[in-house]
């Protein structure tokens, strides 16, 4: 921790080693994912300020000169607005600065200036000496950096607590950067406290570290007494290291062999050779690429002894949470048959990397039909795929010898097949559960959009989570919005939000798909919006279970009666406590997509 004096206050606290954002070698551009709680303390005065910042910046940047008060530590009158700056942001800005800010107090996202390049308004006051709880993903595919929050005590019904902004790192960070945060005060004062912090990013931080250690010599001249304490440490550590590394391993390795125990004796899913399924996709080629996500791409290819085309998924290389993925997902997902799932054919993991190969789906995504290029769905369709996906969480949940919680439903991991058959799909998130047990604490991980409010605030993931996530994809059926769209600078309100708003006054036609040009079931479509407003409840106890929402679409059971305005999301926050440990790379979090 940093002070520095001079009329006002400035604070810093930063991660104590560098943090790789891309790599230079291969071009990949970290996802990465920070979670951290925090008080703003107004101590009831009328006049306060000035703020705190999550930033990004060079390594062996420092506190500059008179950066105090609206500065927030970061700036000063010849740098707020440089384009030689290397700084990204988001600021919890407590204090209207009438040069730089929007006339009044705002969350925003800077882009190497002090003024924000997007922002939203906030009231410091209102929440003072409230616990906030702040979500920041960075997702290099879309390269959209996006924040969420969620107070404690003092949420308000018209409170936006999101924004988003599209950014290219590469382009404006270094290769290498330090991360933490900064606080200042200016002549009016206010307590900031940091009571919990995590960080997770998708390139192997110690990997990147060995290989840049591996490229520099380093000539140090010390003296004798120097070395040798010096060199104890050193051999110190580096047993430590060794024996840890050698463990994860070890556990790594275990995790493969029963993996090729396992399923070399079933007649499920088939091991390839990394030769077969290089053929098969012509070398990874470009242009047989389909897609990319946040852990690697996925490719068409064709098995010709079987004459069957396929899907190829390649984790990135590198990437620690895409191993684990491509294990739990082997793992659990091969064990599965259901006619709404994809069907996962094989996998590989020779030469390095770790490849999964599915049926193919000639009809994408859903997504893709809903808010890209492909052809748009007749209702009769979008109705039809509502019914399949709930028949596929059904039995991830209560059909299926365990309970399965996917941790990531959401429209780009609906696939459709040739009779626009729904396919669920993307198992590298999900997690195994007890039927009788309730949540459990995971660790956060999906995409900013279709995360319950009780999961974003706890960890905890549960049936209750994944029907929150279904309710939200049955809004985007419905209405053809995306859950969050970070390119409507018009309304930073989410997709339940505003249809909420809409069943309140009475005015729920207004939310229905232009696209579908009043070609619908005027029943179906209101029934699939209350329930998806049903599922999407910001309070998990009065949710519907999965089975309760399909009686409701075959209008088996009556429409729920839900409240005009919708309510204000209550749950238990476990007391936070602060992390000192390194960044875990253990969570996968995207922009809505």
């Amino acid at each position: 921790m940093n002070k520095v004096n001079y009329l006002c206050r400035v604070g810093w606290a930063t991660y104590a080693e560098k943090v790789p954002l891309w790599d230079s070698k291969t071009g990949n551009l970290s996802d990465f994912t920070t979670r951290f709680s925090f008080i703003i303390d107004t101590q009831g005065s009328d006049s306060y300020g000035h703020g705190l910042a999550f930033f990004l910046a060079p390594v062996g940047f420092e506190i500059p000169p008179n950066s105090a008060g609206g500065f927030l530590g970061l700036f000063n009158t010849t740098s707020s607005d440089s384009i030689l700056n290397q700084i990204v942001l988001v600021e919890f800005d407590s204090f209207v600065n009438s040069e730089w800010d929007p006339p009044f107090q705002h969350v925003g996202i800077n882009n190497n200036s002090i003024s924000s390049a997007v922002y939203t308004p906030w009231n410091a006051s209102l929440h003072s000496a409230d616990t906030i709880d702040a979500f920041i993903i960075y997702n290099a595919s879309s390269k959209n950096l996006s924040v969420s929050w969620t107070f404690q005590r003092t949420s308000l019904p018209y409170d936006n607590t999101s924004l988003s902004y599209n950014i290219d790192l590469s382009k404006v960070l270094p290769e290498w950067v330090t991360i933490g945060f900064s606080a200042a005060t200016g002549s009016n004062v206010e307590r900031h406290t940091l009571l919990s912090w995590e960080f997770s990013s998708s390139l192997d931080i110690k990997e990147m570290n060995r290989r840049k250690k591996r490229n520099i010599r380093l000539i140090v001249g010390l003296s004798v007494s120097g070395v040798v304490l010096i060199a104890g440490i050193i051999i110190g550590f580096m047993v430590f290291w060794r024996r840890k590394q050698k463990a994860k391993e070890r556990a790594e390795a275990m995790n493969l062999t029963s993996i090729n125990d396992d399923l070399e004796r079933g007649a499920g899913p088939r091991r390839f050779s990394h030769k077969e399924l290089a053929s098969a996709t012509n070398k990874f080629a470009n242009e047989r690429k389909l897609g990319e996500g946040g852990f690697g791409a996925v490719y068409k290819g064709y098995l010709a002894d079987v004459d069957m085309p396929i899907a190829v998924k390649k984790i990135s290389r590198g990437s620690r949470q895409g191993k684990k993925e491509y294990i739990t997902e082997v793992k659990i997902f091969s064990r599965l048959r259901h006619r709404n799932l994809v069907q996962l054919i094989g996998w590989c993991h020779d030469s390095g990397e770790f490849l999964l190969v599915y049926e193919f789906m000639p009809n994408g995504s859903l997504d893709a039909h809903l808010f890209g290029k492909r052809s748009p769905l007749t209702w009769a369709l979008r109705y039809k795929i509502s019914l399949g996906l709930a028949s596929a969480l059904l039995y991830l949940h209560e059909e299926w010898e365990q309970c399965v919680v996917h941790r990531d439903i959401k429209s780009s991991n609906v696939m459709l097949d040739s009779s626009f058959n729904v396919k669920l799909g993307d198992f590298g998130l999900a997690r195994l559960m007890d039927h009788e047990l309730g949540p459990q604490t995971t660790g956060l991980a999906g995409t900013l959009g279709y995360l319950a409010p009780e999961y974003i605030s706890t960890g905890r993931a549960s049936k209750e989570s994944d029907v929150y996530s279904f309710g939200v994809v049955a809004l985007e059926i419905a209405t053809g919005r995306r859950s969050i769209d970070p390119m409507d600078k018009d309304s930073q309100m989410g997709l339940v939000e505003w249809v909420w708003n809409l069943y309140g006054r009475g005015d729920l036609p207004l939310a229905v798909d232009g696209k579908l040009q009043k070609d619908f079931d005027e029943k179906q479509i209101e029934c699939l919006m209350i329930a998806g407003l049903w599922c999407a409840h910001p309070d998990s106890n009065l949710r519907p279970s999965i089975r309760q929402a399909i009686q409701v679409l075959k209008f088996e059971a009556t429409m729920p009666n839900l409240p005009a305005q919708m309510p204000v999301p209550v749950y238990h926050v476990p007391t936070p406590s602060v992390s000192s440990g390194e960044p875990s790379i253990t969570t996968s979090l995207q922009h809505g997509r």
